[in-house]
C-alpha cells in the first residue's frame, strides 16, 4: 500500500512539472505577461511622445508664433525696437 502511494506521490509531482516548469508553464506565462506589459507602457509612452513632437511640428509649419518662441528663449533673438532687460535675484547673487 505504502509503494502504490508513492507512486502515485511521484506521478503527481510528474503531472504537475509541466504545469508549472514546462513550455507553456504558468511561470513562463507570467514572465511573458510582464514583458508584454513593460511593452505596452513603453508604446503608449512613445505614443505620447510622437503626438507631442507631430504638434509641434504643425506649429512650426502652419504659425509664426513657435517660431518666434523658440528665437526668443533659445536663442535670446529680439524683434526690431524691443530692449532686453536682465533682472537679477539679490539673494542669489550675493552668496
Amino acid at each position: 500500500m505504502r509503494f502504490i502511494a508513492i507512486v502515485l506521490a511521484s506521478l503527481l509531482v510528474l503531472i504537475q512539472y509541466p504545469l508549472w516548469l514546462g513550455k507553456g508553464g504558468w511561470l513562463r506565462v507570467w514572465d511573458m505577461q510582464r514583458q508584454v506589459d513593460v511593452a505596452h507602457a513603453k508604446v503608449q509612452e512613445l505614443k505620447e511622445r510622437n503626438t507631442k513632437l507631430a504638434s509641434e511640428v504643425n506649429d512650426l509649419k502652419e504659425g509664426t508664433d513657435a517660431v518666434e518662441e523658440r528665437a526668443r528663449f533659445e536663442l535670446g533673438m529680439l524683434k526690431k525696437g524691443e530692449v532686453f532687460i536682465q533682472v537679477l535675484d539679490q539673494s542669489k547673487t550675493k552668496q
